[in-house]
C-alpha cells in the first residue's frame, strides 16, 4: 500500500449525540459503540496508524468524557494488571498486551503508540465550529479530517498523494474522498400494470462524501466562530470557489447509522472485515 511522504495529524469528530441510534448513545457516545470487543472508534484510529498517522485530535461534545475515560482508564487495561486497593494504584505487569479472543477469533489489543488531543468543542456545536475550535492542536498542513461513525479500507497514502497533485494543478485546499453507496431501498422499474423488474438495494450512480479528507491550514479562512454551521456548507463554499478536490475511493465503506448498521458490522468483523486493513 502506499504511504504518504510525513504523517499527517488527524482530526476524528466524535461530538455528535447520534441521534438515529438512541439505542445505544442515550448511554454513550456514537464513537464508542463497539465492533467486536472495541470501539469503532479504535477501528478508525487504527485504520491510519497503518499508514504510519499516529496524532490524533479528538473533536469531543456529547459524552466526551466517557471517551477521555476510556483512553485513561479502560484501555489501559488491555495488559494484565496489578491493584493496590490500599493506594488505589494499577500497576501493569506486563509488557505484552493482554488478548481478546472474541466467537470469530479477532484478536483486539492495545499496544499502539499513538498521541492524542481530547479537545473539549461544545456540547451542541456543529462540526465546522467543532474543527475550528481544534485548530490551535493541528501542527501539520495538509491534516486529515474523518468522522468518528464510519470504516473503510481506504489508501490512505494514494488519498495524500491524489490531494498533493490536485494542489500543484488547482491550489485546492481540501479533498474530500467520495463513493457510491448502495440504496437503502429496493429499486423497481415499471411497464405498462406490470413490475418490469426490480432491483434490491442497488448501487446508486450518484456519489457521497464519506470523510476521509485532507485538509490544508487555508480551510479555516472559511470559517468562523461567530457562524455554527455543519462542515458541509463550508465545503459547499469551498467548491463553490474552486478549491475542493475528490478522491474516488471503489472499495469498501460503511458508517455506523442505524441499530442495522451496528448488527451488520459486528457481523461482517465476525466474518472476516474487510476495513481490516492493519495487520495483528
Amino acid at each position: 500500500m502506499n504511504k504518504g511522504k510525513r504523517g499527517c495529524d488527524v482530526v476524528i469528530f466524535c461530538g455528535g449525540r447520534g441521534t438515529r441510534l438512541s439505542e445505544w448513545t442515550r448511554e454513550m457516545p456514537k464513537p464508542l459503540i463497539e465492533l467486536g470487543k472495541a470501539p469503532i472508534l479504535w477501528h478508525i484510529m487504527k485504520i491510519y496508524e497503518q499508514a504510519k498517522y499516529r496524532k490524533f485530535i479528538l473533536a469531543l461534545g456529547y459524552k466526551g468524557e466517557m471517551i477521555e475515560d476510556y483512553f485513561l482508564h479502560r484501555y489501559k487495561l488491555t495488559k494484565d494488571f496489578e491493584l493496590d486497593t490500599k493506594n488505589k494504584k494499577i500497576t501493569n505487569i506486563s509488557e505484552k498486551p493482554r488478548f481478546y479472543n472474541n466467537i470469530d477469533n479477532h484478536r483486539v489489543f492495545a499496544n499502539e503508540a499513538w498521541r492524542i488531543a481530547f479537545v473539549e468543542t461544545g456540547l451542541g456545536a456543529k462540526t465546522a465550529t467543532r474543527l475550528l475550535r481544534c485548530r490551535e492542536y493541528i501542527h501539520t498542513s495538509p491534516f486529515m479530517v474523518t468522522y468518528g461513525d464510519g470504516v473503510a479500507d481506504i489508501d490512505l497514502g494514494a488519498l495524500l498523494a491524489r490531494h498533493r497533485q490536485l494542489r500543484k494543478e488547482h491550489g485546492v485546499i481540501g479533498t474530500i474522498t467520495i463513493t457510491h453507496p448502495y440504496s437503502k431501498y429496493g429499486i423497481t422499474s415499471l411497464r405498462s400494470d406490470l413490475v418490469e423488474r426490480f432491483q434490491e438495494k442497488p448501487l446508486m450512480n450518484e456519489y457521497i462524501n464519506v470523510g476521509f479528507m485532507v485538509l490544508e491550514d487555508g480551510i479555516f479562512d472559511y470559517i468562523s466562530e461567530r457562524e455554527d454551521v455543519m462542515f458541509e456548507e463550508t465545503l459547499q463554499q469551498v467548491a463553490a470557489d474552486g478549491l475542493l478536490g475528490y478522491y474516488i475511493h471503489d472499495g469498501f465503506w460503511h458508517a455506523m447509522d442505524t441499530y442495522k448498521d451496528y448488527g451488520d458490522l459486528n457481523r461482517m468483523w465476525k466474518e472476516g472485515p474487510q476495513w481490516k486493513i492493519w495487520s495483528e
